[in-house]
């Protein structure tokens, strides 16, 4: 399997702009988080995360994307595991969501990127925010209205955990990469 590394410098390859850059980087948090909750293994979950969008930005079509992306992470020798997680985050696939990696990854996906956008809101960034922050502007369907809210719902629901605590433990996750996600408290 290749290192995270490799799937660092794979990203980097494919994925040019600092906005999905980002993007990846808090899925991977949000994944490493779950990851080490619930006793998996941490490095696939971070790669899982970071290369899920690789191909957005060259193939963001539906016809193409995931799909140009997982067929370079097969040539490369990337687990089954990972390419059938990174197929599942896309509902439009019809790729059935049967392990915790693929629920984690649909569930974390518009979640993170909702909590980017609540970041970028507050003075202090990721830095003391609050479930109630983030529940607040879900709330209001103008704020970040290209997010799903039925997906960030349905993700919660497929893992099992209340909302709320789902909310917090990917703002746990992002807060603990805040520098590098660019979130860090001024």
């Amino acid at each position: 399997m290749p290192s995270y590394d490799d799937a660092l410098t794979l990203f980097h390859e494919w994925t040019e702009t600092e906005r999905l850059r980002r993007h990846g980087y808090a899925v991977e948090a949000a994944m490493e988080h779950y990851a080490s909750m619930w006793d998996e293994d941490v490095e696939l979950w971070r790669m899982t995360g970071l290369l899920h969008d690789m191909d957005y930005e060259k193939h963001p079509t539906t016809e193409e994307h995931p799909y140009v992306g997982v067929e370079v992470m097969r040539e490369q020798g990337y687990p089954e595991e990972m390419i059938e997680a990174i197929l599942g985050h896309a509902p439009y696939t019809g790729t059935p969501r049967t392990t915790r990696l693929a629920q984690t990854l649909f569930a974390v996906d518009e979640l993170a990127g909702f909590i980017t956008a609540v970041a970028y809101v507050r003075p202090t960034n990721l830095g003391g925010m609050k479930v109630k922050s983030v529940t607040k502007k879900l709330k209001d369907k103008a704020f970040a209205a290209a997010v799903s809210r039925d997906d960030i719902r349905q993700g919660a629901e497929e893992l099992g955990i209340p909302l709320k605590e789902h909310i917090a433990h990917v703002i746990a996750g992002m807060q603990h990469r805040a520098e590098r996600l660019g979130l860090a408290a001024g």
